[in-house]
């Protein structure tokens, strides 16, 4: 008899556990948000959500107001929607509101990398070092000279003008992609008779065949995130991290010249405060995605609306063609390609605000803090809400601030000089008469701002600087309509578009 009774208590408290853990328990507190956890036990409104992300927050603001409490995978978010209201959540300190829980869970997940207390601070100090200032502008030169490997290593031959025709999506990601990792991560030093020669060719081809392993890599990433990846697929990602782990593994780093200071910075310290080898190559991988994930992808959304707006392409090729003449350089046959510096790319606000246009329109990053404590948040309109502990608070900036029409006027368009006065100071922007703080997010904000955002303007910037000055472009088909966003990949970063569109390209002069 006492064995069933303790059976049956055993029973019971599980099968309370299991509900408590599916969220059935869960009731709106005294001044907690509004609480929606769906129609499915755990699992509450994930399906919507992967599914279109912007237009269910926008379904549950209309419904709920500016800030809303939701059940997404097992985890409670609470979606603070108002814009006057994000200063209050980055700034808030660690010990309630923290970012890094969250980045945690997904690095181990998709890199397999477990951070170590001092991961961050290095991380940090380093970005501060070399992807800023005076180390950006070595890494600038850097990434200048990996274009013209890729890029424009055959114009000097009095190349004909014929046009090519390529992928405009593929050829972006790939040029790009391989410019920054040779720009980080080193190149082939050259060895024997012809070494400069051969060690260009080596890298041109190693850093090709990394990108299509990286791009396979780059589909997987969304449901890899969100753990919801099918077996097969599953496999197929652990063969590509330890692919990724083997190319950049330390050994193999250290072989490469010229390795970025950022790069060997990090790989030294990491050592030092002894995180061992494997790991320092499961790091290195997650730095490969965190610098090169996005820039390709957005350079191809940028280059797109250049070409499918006349005049903001004639507008920002005349101002990269005035930078290059006033540093005494012209594109002509049998020259060498220009030479492109940090402070030419300094004197190009239009190309400044058609990139931070395009960012604008296709960068939807998802903010999220991890509530430590209990934590008071106050509006903008004085309404009080308490975050419960454990929870998370998460900021959607596309919706709240990007594609808001009161701040941005008829907001799903292309506007190249949307964010530069004529005289090519900044506009500023206002919601109901009262000034802005956050126009465009898609860095982040506060402590979990990208640091690398220098570096990665810089090198977008340059690539679409050098194929305005060398290169002719048009559309194949110009009257092809701009593609549809991937809402696929919402949450991490740029997005992909879902169809082809194809585009020609023959020298300039």
């Amino acid at each position: 008899m006492v064995l069933w009774v303790v059976l049956l208590c055993t029973l019971v408290s599980s099968l309370l556990g299991g509900l408590y853990v599916l969220g059935v328990f869960r009731r709106q507190r005294p001044n907690e948000p509004p609480l929606d956890k769906g129609t499915i036990p755990w699992l509450g409104h994930l399906l919507e959500f992967r599914k279109d992300s912007s237009e269910f927050l926008k379904r549950m603001q209309s419904k709920h107001g500016d800030v809303f409490t939701v059940l997404i995978a097992g985890y409670y978010f609470t979606f603070v929607m108002d814009p006057f209201s994000f200063g209050t959540i980055v700034k808030e300190s660690r010990s309630k509101l923290d970012f890094r829980t969250s980045a945690t869970q997904l690095v181990v997940r998709v890199f397999g990398y477990k951070p170590i207390e001092a991961t961050h601070s290095i991380v940090h100090t380093s970005s501060i070092k070399h992807l800023m200032g005076d180390g950006l502008t070595v890494l600038t030169q850097a990434t200048m000279e990996s274009f013209r490997k890729l890029l424009l290593f055959n114009l000097s031959s009095g190349e004909k003008r014929v046009w090519q025709e390529e992928n405009l999506f593929h050829y972006c990601y790939n040029i790009v992609f391989r410019a920054g990792y040779l720009a980080l991560y080193g190149t082939e030093p050259p060895r024997g008779a012809g070494g400069q020669e051969k060690a260009e060719e080596q890298d041109r081809l190693h850093s090709n065949q990394l990108f299509q392993e990286f791009r396979k890599y780059d589909r997987l990433f969304p449901h890899l995130a969100y753990a919801l990846l099918p077996p097969k697929d599953k496999r197929e990602a652990e063969r590509l991290k330890r692919h990724f782990w083997n190319v950049l593994s330390v050994k193999n780093v250290w072989q490469k010249d010229n390795i970025s200071g950022w790069i060997s910075d990090q790989e030294k310290l990491l050592a030092e405060n002894g995180v061992p080898e494997y790991m320092r190559e499961r790091f290195m991988f997650m730095l490969l995605w965190a610098s090169q994930g996005n820039t390709g992808p957005t350079a191809f959304w940028l280059l797109l609306y250049l070409l499918k707006h006349p005049e903001a392409l004639k507008a920002v090729r005349d101002e990269v063609d005035k930078v290059l003449k006033e540093s005494g350089q012209e594109v002509k046959a049998g020259s060498p390609p220009v030479t492109v510096t940090r402070d030419m790319l300094n004197q190009t606000p239009l190309l400044d605000s058609a990139l931070e246009e395009t960012l604008r329109l296709v960068a939807a990053p998802i903010l999220v803090r991890a509530v430590l404590e209990d934590t008071s948040l106050r509006t903008s309109t004085g309404t009080e809400f308490t975050l419960r502990r454990g929870d998370r608070v998460a900021l959607f900036p596309y919706i709240s601030v990007q594609m808001n029409p009161e701040i941005h006027e008829e907001p799903h368009k292309f506007k190249y000089d949307r964010f530069v006065h004529p005289d090519g100071t900044r506009k500023d922007f206002y919601r109901n008469g009262k000034k802005l703080k956050f126009v465009s997010m898609p860095w982040g904000a506060g402590v979990s701002t990208c640091p690398g955002r220098f570096f990665a303007t810089a090198e977008m910037k340059l690539f679409v600087f050098l194929m305005l000055s060398h290169f002719d472009l048009e559309l194949v088909d110009g009257e092809e309509e701009i593609p549809a966003i991937d809402i696929s990949r919402w949450g991490f970063g740029t997005m992909q578009p879902v169809r082809d569109v194809r585009f020609r390209h023959r020298p300039r002069f």
